[in-house]
């Protein structure tokens, strides 16, 4: 059996990971295959918590350009994640994964509210924890949720997974065909070149608690696997390179 190089590890998914190519709402085939891919992982005795976006149904931003408050505008968005959360909760447990939501807003009906050390507890009982409601601030990104949480629980990685790259380029790659992927990165250099991998709250965050990073497409089968098994994939983004 294949020996994990981690332990206890955050998965970031964008919502539009969850869209797949049909851009907004839930993709089933996509949902059912990341449950599938976490199952695996936790089948290798690996604790996972998961941080869910809500792109593909509403976006905090897009609400501000259209003149709404901002605050308000992220408060949706942020119970958009909770019902992506839901559904990659029931396709989870479909597969006989004992699940549990947790979310910064409380909402008793449909989750628990989110207290560290009973999320810690879950991981330890094998549980999969979804974060959901990003930090329940607004202004704030699920990314940088994903780094918040992965301090607080002590994650030793987050894998950040795709849906439309495998790993970080100096451009877009889907309009520059001249983009360079890179292999490994400082958190410095998302910072200072202005890589679209994660906020700089986010990156600043991950950095100060030295918390690596795997950037990696979620799109092909078993990646995020290999990622935890230490497997080359992707980007790797460190504190020191």
């Amino acid at each position: 059996m294949s020996v994990p190089k981690y332990k206890r590890v955050v998965l970031k998914l964008s919502g539009e990971a969850l869209a797949g190519e049909q851009g907004f709402g839930l993709a089933p085939k996509i949902i059912k295959s990341v449950a599938e891919q976490v199952k695996d992982v936790v089948d290798l005795g690996v604790e996972v918590a998961v941080v869910v976006g809500g792109g593909n149904i509403w976006r905090g931003k897009v609400g501000s350009e259209m003149g709404m408050d901002r605050a308000t505008a992220d408060y949706m968005g942020m119970l958009a994640t909770v019902m992506n959360s839901l559904a990659l909760q029931d396709a989870l447990e479909k597969l006989g994964i004992e699940t549990r939501v947790s979310t910064s807003i409380e909402m008793r009906q449909v989750a628990e509210p989110y207290i560290r050390r009973r999320a810690i507890r879950h991981l330890e009982k094998k549980r999969v924890v979804i974060f959901a409601a990003g930090t329940g601030n607004p202004y704030f990104s699920t990314d940088t949720t994903a780094a918040l949480r992965a301090a607080e629980i002590e994650a030793d990685v987050i894998l950040m997974a795709k849906n439309n790259v495998d790993g970080v380029y100096s451009d877009d790659p889907r309009t520059n065909a001249d983009a360079v992927k890179y292999d490994a990165l400082t958190y410095l250099d998302v910072i200072k070149e202005g890589l679209q991998v994660m906020d700089s709250t986010a990156s600043t965050l991950c950095m100060d608690n030295d918390i690596p990073l795997i950037v990696f497409s979620i799109m092909e089968n078993g990646n995020i696997k290999r990622a935890v098994l230490g497997e080359e994939i992707g980007t790797v983004v460190r504190r020191n390179s």
